[in-house]
């Protein structure tokens, strides 16, 4: 397309200080996010429960996922301190132009002169970049695992499998990041100045396969999948499907409880074949028809097209964005920016784009997490018309007080951060009133819930 040829020679401009440019968006995100987190960690401060839930929550779990609250809190600020020091360390030192011109070496003393040419100089930087960013980000994602979901009861792992974990995650991403990373530089050289129509076909192609591949081959290589046994619970769910006509094909129950006390459940699977997963937490923990009332939301967003929705704009978004990176693929200003003065690796191309965008990534999350929370509402509704009102309320009670979930929330972070609302939302647009559905919820008249929200999964 000419205008984005044209874009494209207008941002190439000699000696623009790009490297400022992105260290200043950087620095205005990282302080933006930790206003947000501050208004945030005062209402975690908060020693009395919402009003909504004055009589679901007692005391003692309120203050417990208070103090998770800011426990996580407190890590999210020294874990994004931690994070920051590694992107100016990154800059300031010039490593990834070093780092390529030290693989540029090893390929050229150790590989075969056919083997030499730029894909295979990619993939070795991007596999030792990704282990040397895995290494160093080891000690927090230990943290995480073993001293704060630890303390609060929710971590299930031992080290074993944790490392585990951690040698299958490496071996997956060098097994299906070699063929994927391969086909994306070999599209973008061979394709001249259109590839990015042939990269989102690419793409497309990748999530399909993906769709089918994951639960047959990836999934078992971390969690053990088992068929729901018969009993009410099946029954119930499969006269759930049926009765909404979802093209279920198989119930499974997922060992959820070998890493986490967390619970949740989901669907998978292509359009005309489903799956549906439902954590062993979830089962032990709930009621038969609470379980039900969980999967009806779920099945909510599939009946209401939330999914196909949701698929679309990924796909609009994919589309966006490697038409936006053709406009800087050749940008000379921006690779010299960064230390690269002789070579222009599409990687790095691609790398140094991305860090480019975040202030428009920012605004997309924002208006993506607004479209989610209102897709939670519709799917609640949905179940409340399937009647499921009031199992649906007291299975999100549950869960909010067995995940010691966020009780409540400071509106301009939530708006921000989190795609699903907050329970005490959720109650008023369910009509939840202690033991008794209001009568004539605004919610459920076409009023509009408000857009606080909460990040936990359902």
């Amino acid at each position: 397309m000419d205008y984005l040829r044209v874009l494209g020679q207008s941002l190439d401009r000699s000696g623009f200080p790009w490297k400022k440019l992105i260290i200043t968006f950087q620095v205005a995100q990282y302080v933006f996010e930790g206003f947000l987190s501050f208004r945030q960690y005062k209402i975690l401060q908060e020693t009395r429960p919402p009003k909504t839930l004055e009589g679901e929550v007692d005391q003692e779990t309120y203050d417990k996922s208070q103090a998770y609250g800011r426990a996580k809190a407190r890590f999210g600020s020294i874990s994004g301190i931690y994070s920051q020091v590694q992107n100016f360390g990154t800059i300031y030192y010039d490593v990834l132009p070093r780092l390529w011109d030290l693989t540029g070496t090893w390929l050229f003393r150790y590989c075969p002169q056919g083997f030499t040419g730029e894909i295979t100089h990619t993939l070795i930087f991007f596999f030792i970049y990704n282990l040397i960013t895995t290494i160093i980000n080891l000690p927090v994602a230990y943290y995480s695992t073993f001293v704060l979901e630890e303390k609060f009861g929710f971590n299930k792992s031992t080290v074993k499998l944790w490392v585990t974990d951690l040698l299958k995650g490496q071996a997956l991403g060098i097994a299906l990041g070699t063929p994927l990373l391969s086909a994306f530089l070999a599209i973008v050289q061979k394709t001249g100045n259109s590839f990015f129509y042939y990269l989102f076909l690419f793409g497309i192609s990748v999530q399909l396969f993906a769709i089918t591949i994951y639960p047959i081959a990836i999934l078992p290589l971390f969690n053990k999948l088992s068929p729901l046994k018969e009993g009410d619970l099946k029954t119930g769910v499969e006269a759930l499907a049926k009765r909404l006509d979802f093209p279920l094909k198989e119930l499974f129950v997922i060992d959820g409880s070998k890493r986490s006390a967390h619970s949740n459940a989901y669907f998978y699977g292509l359009p005309w074949k489903k799956h549906i997963v439902i954590y062993d937490t979830l089962i032990e923990k709930s009621e038969t028809e609470e379980v039900v009332a969980v999967l009806s939301h779920e099945l909510g967003h599939w009946s209401l097209s939330h999914t196909t929705k949701l698929f679309g704009i990924a796909q609009f978004h994919m589309f966006y964005i490697f038409a936006l990176f053709s406009v800087f693929i050749n940008n000379r200003s921006l690779y010299q920016s960064f230390g690269f003065h002789k070579e222009f690796p599409i990687i790095i191309g691609f790398i140094l784009f991305s860090e480019a965008l975040a202030p428009m990534d920012m605004v997309i999350k924002l208006l993506m997490n607004v479209l989610s929370r209102k897709f939670e509402f519709e799917a609640d509704e949905f179940a409340v018309k399937l009647g499921y009102s009031t199992q649906l309320a007291k299975s999100l009670i549950k869960l909010q007080i067995q995940n010691l979930s966020t009780m409540d929330a400071d509106w301009m972070y939530a708006s921000y951060h989190f795609s699903h609302p907050i329970l005490p939302e959720r109650l008023g647009a369910l009509g939840w009133s202690g033991k008794e559905k209001k009568a004539g919820p605004k919610a459920m008249n076409g009023e509009k819930p408000s857009s606080v929200a909460t990040g936990r999964e359902l």
